[in-house]
């Protein structure tokens, strides 16, 4: 959808396989800076955390 019509959306991309909500709850703790960052940005929409 991105390439097609450009920024939003973005996307977060955690590349994990099977693991619980509390992990997922605590990467994107981890990475709360990255996201904001994702967020505020007009030339990034991929946002890949493992």
């Amino acid at each position: 959808m991105s390439t097609l019509y450009g920024f939003p959306p973005k996307v977060v991309w955690i590349g994990r396989g099977n693991c619980s909500t509390r992990e997922i709850e605590e990467i994107l703790r981890r990475n709360y800076e990255r996201v904001v960052e994702l967020v505020e940005s007009e030339v990034m929409g991929i946002l890949l955390l493992v």
